[in-house]
């Protein structure tokens, strides 16, 4: 029988947790493994153990691994999604326990004190550990100990549990990496022969201080309990929701809005907070008969004024239909971007962008914000190629389009015309109206981009002209020297 009242930490290392993300999703039979650069050179990242059978290992460079086993199967590593799969185990884990940690980039570390009788006992609750996971396709290595180096020792170097102090004596034969000790300390301790930790333990510490420093002789006192070492739990991220429960049904279309300014108000003070903005917004509404109706709302730009967003509800609230009656309310803000605190100015315009932004929310909740477009500048000298159409809601106008050379108003699909020579023609038809040149400025030559397979611009270069006629048009005329002939294209306002 365990003494309950000494601390008990149990460590979790997942020691193929990036690739078996990835088999998870997709088996693959053959020997699999996730490569990373690293100055400039593709390495092993992680493998599976149908790999490490054929003398592969971490580190190893990926034109190494493939002479050594020419059938491998390799994929990039992706740190940032392993990093997100383990703070979804961090949170599942607090089943376990409220006090879950990182241990590096592939382990937890749970403070379990108190809470293994919940699960019949220490053995228990590490059998059920292995089951859970081990039904979830992970390789999951288990220590439990006293202390937090104590049981990470056991997961890495021998997996299982000791009892409350019998650390010492039972790891005592680990070898000294178990100390999470640099590489180049371990080297440096196995050339003294200092290769077990009951080899530093029957060492006097004073000689072992001076020449390893400090860290050495700190990982011994955590290992053994006699300096504390803290499991600092991560914060949950913050969920920006709330809800309002009425003690008799409402129904008319005032009190829910009168219910929904009620729910702003608690929201956008928590999103002010966090310097966070909201970019979509979902209305719960929850009728007698437990049926619920809910209200999208997209916002053009990051918002958090209750006032500017409640006049947005209206459209959505007025096409819901209340039944017997609606007995809850819940606000929700499903998608947030950034939205730092700024100093408020005293300029009246600065109320604009604002203004633009809740008609843009306005309208693409009708017919839908991907829907309503602009057009921003494009890093392309090709006329047809300077713009791009890209959604409002999810782009910032440009303030200014830099031209070294005007462009037409409006721009067409090149349009023959019959004239020869390299001028504009005095006289030429176009769209079966007779012109007369009056003035022409030009030419400006442009040539077409080789990196890019476009058919149009096959005909090689192009000489531009801006050119006035009697008509009172200002047509923008070019002529192709490499394949002669001459079009229209665009014609100025």
């Amino acid at each position: 029988m365990f003494d309950g009242s000494r601390k008990r930490v149990v460590c979790m290392w997942f020691p193929r947790l990036a690739c078996e993300r990835i088999l998870r999703s997709r088996p693959i039979e053959a020997p699999f493994a996730l490569t990373l650069n690293h100055k400039n050179a593709d390495r092993i990242y992680c493998l599976t153990p149908a790999a490490e059978a054929l003398r592969l290992h971490r580190g190893m460079s990926l034109a190494d691994a493939r002479a050594f086993c020419p059938s491998l199967v390799s994929h990039p590593a992706e740190p940032d999604l392993d990093d997100r799969f383990l703070s979804c185990l961090r949170r599942w884990a607090t089943r376990y326990c409220p006090w879950v940690g990182r241990d590096g980039l592939d382990g937890l570390v749970l403070d379990v004190s108190g809470s293994t009788h919940l699960f019949g006992g220490e053995e228990a609750m590490l059998a059920d550990m292995r089951g859970r996971f081990e039904r979830a396709g992970l390789t999951l290595r288990l220590g439990l100990a006293d202390t937090r180096g104590a049981a990470w020792a056991l997961a890495h170097f021998r997996e299982g549990r000791i009892a409350p102090r019998e650390t010492r004596e039972r790891l005592a034969d680990l070898p000294v990496e178990a100390l999470r000790l640099d590489a180049e300390v371990v080297v440096r301790l196995q050339r003294l022969g200092l290769r077990r930790i009951g080899d530093l333990l029957a060492t006097a510490r004073a000689p072992l201080s001076r020449r390893f420093g400090p860290e050495l002789i700190l990982r011994l006192d955590q290992l053994l309990g006699e300096c504390p070492e803290a499991i600092s739990p991560e914060a949950d991220p913050p969920h920006f929701a709330v809800r309002l429960s009425f003690p008799e049904p409402i129904g008319l279309f005032e009190d829910v809005m009168a219910s929904t300014e009620r729910l702003l108000a608690p929201l956008c003070d928590k999103l002010t907070l966090h310097e966070k903005g909201a970019r979509r917004l979902r209305l719960t509404l929850r009728r007698v008969d437990q049926r619920g109706q809910q209200v999208e709302l997209p916002l053009a730009a990051a918002m958090r004024d209750p006032a500017r967003i409640l006049p947005l509800f209206s459209r959505g609230v007025s096409e819901t239909e209340a039944g017997f009656g609606i007995d809850q309310i819940r606000l929700e803000a499903t998608l947030v971007e950034p939205l730092p605190v700024q100093q408020a100015g005293t300029m009246a315009s600065q109320a604009s962008p604002d203004r633009l932004d809740d008609l843009i929310t306005r309208i693409g909740t009708r017919i839908g914000l991907e829907n309503v477009q602009r057009f921003l500048p494009a890093d392309s000298h090709i006329p047809e190629r300077g713009f791009i159409i890209a959604s409002a809601a999810y782009s910032d106008p440009e303030s200014g389009w830099s031209c070294l050379r005007p462009r037409p108003l409006r721009l067409f699909r090149p349009e023959p015309i019959a004239a020869r020579g390299m001028h504009p023609p005095a006289r030429f038809k176009w769209r079966r109206m007779p012109m007369t040149t009056v003035n022409a400025s030009g030419p400006e030559r442009i040539a077409p981009e080789w990196w890019l397979d476009d058919d149009s611009w096959r005909s090689g270069l192009r000489d531009y002209w801006k050119v006035e006629t009697r008509e009172g048009r200002r047509l923008w005329l070019f002529n192709t020297p490499q394949d002669p002939g001459w079009f229209v294209q665009g014609e100025f306002a």
